[in-house]
């Protein structure tokens, strides 16, 4: 193990890799644009390592509010299904262990992202602007996971179905479609009804939302499944949801298709996404939104966080006392004292 490039590689802090990961989107497919972006907030370094210089970790957790299922080590070879570049990762993981037994010099951290992509290429034979945003992944991962972890990890890759088993482009075309609304849809009168895919680390679906709605309000209203059995913050719907006001944070999602079809950000849903740590983008209409605030206009691809924390202030350091909101009592709380009311009488 070549143990100076990974000091190397732990050299860099979140916003050189984020810079890095933002000066390579040009040489990333469409298809993977948004979700190497998303991948790179759903597992945040300065979170990790906030969390391992912590003298005691349980009570770190508790005073951000973590909850759900954060970190990596269980999810080496799955937290990137939602990559088109997941079906490389037997080639990623080859690539990135040779990486680090190698004796070669480390040159600049997007080249030596570059370089691992042109390698997977090589070896999957595969388009390089397919390989490059699951190179980063890789290279994060070796990071967050360590050298051992990652190389005893299976290295396996999720067989692609549905949408993500049809070719990059089509994909992306696909994404941009709205569900047909018949031959009276011109009407305004029409309510029309779209369709919201979502992948989450333990299920996936699609359900149904009318124009405008939010996307947390028309989750709510799957009651398919027992959502809750996958994942515990999941009150109703595929979607976690608690305050439904922005209060929480619980409902934070990565938008990797249509997020050209959701409104924008109210001045509370920037401030508050600011408060919790999330990095949302300042993009007029940015690819991290709170599902409870997030209406649509047609079809969307969200991925959903499997975890949620308020660690803005804590962890990033840029959140002043007079941008944080007094604590509410929330809706998971409210259930819970109602079910042990009703319990006892």
């Amino acid at each position: 193990m070549n143990q100076a490039f990974i000091d190397k590689l732990e050299s860099f802090n979140e916003s050189d890799w984020l810079a890095a990961v933002e000066s390579l989107l040009p040489s990333i497919h469409e298809v993977d644009r948004n979700a190497v972006q998303i991948w790179f907030r759903f597992y945040p370094l300065d979170l990790v390592r906030y969390l391992e210089s912590a003298e005691d970790v349980e009570k770190a957790m508790k005073g951000i509010n973590l909850e759900g299922d954060f970190g990596l080590l269980d999810k080496i070879d799955t937290s990137h299904k939602f990559l088109y570049g997941h079906r490389y990762w037997p080639q990623v993981k080859q690539a990135v262990i040779a990486r680090a037994d190698s004796d070669a010099d480390f040159t600049y951290l997007k080249s030596e992202i570059s370089n691992l992509a042109k390698t997977i290429a090589k070896d999957a034979k595969a388009d390089e602007k397919l390989t490059t945003a699951i190179a980063a992944v890789g290279l994060m991962t070796l990071v967050q996971a360590s050298y051992e972890d990652l190389k005893t990890a299976p290295g396996v890759s999720q067989k692609p179905s549905g949408l993500m088993a049809k070719s990059p482009d089509a994909i992306v075309a696909e994404r941009a479609k709205d569900d047909s609304q018949g031959v009276f849809g011109f009407l305004k009168t029409i309510n029309k009804s779209f369709s919201v895919d979502f992948t989450a680390f333990a299920y996936d679906g699609t359900f149904k939302i009318i124009s405008n709605e939010e996307i947390a309000s028309a989750s709510q209203k799957d009651r398919s499944r027992d959502w809750q059995s996958l994942d515990s913050r999941c009150w109703e719907g595929p979607v976690p949801i608690e305050c439904t006001s922005a209060s929480c944070g619980t409902c934070w999602v990565g938008v990797v298709g249509g997020r050209e079809k959701l409104t924008e950000p109210s001045v509370r849903e920037r401030k508050q996404m600011k408060v919790f740590g999330y990095n949302q983008p300042d993009d007029a209409k940015p690819f991290m939104r709170l599902a409870c605030q997030a209406k649509v206009s047609g079809n969307v691809d969200i991925v959903i966080a499997p975890w949620n924390a308020v660690f803005g202030k804590k962890v990033r350091q840029n959140v002043e006392d007079s941008e944080l909101e007094p604590a509410t009592t929330s809706a998971k709380k409210l259930r819970e004292t109602i079910a042990t009311a009703v319990s006892s009488e």
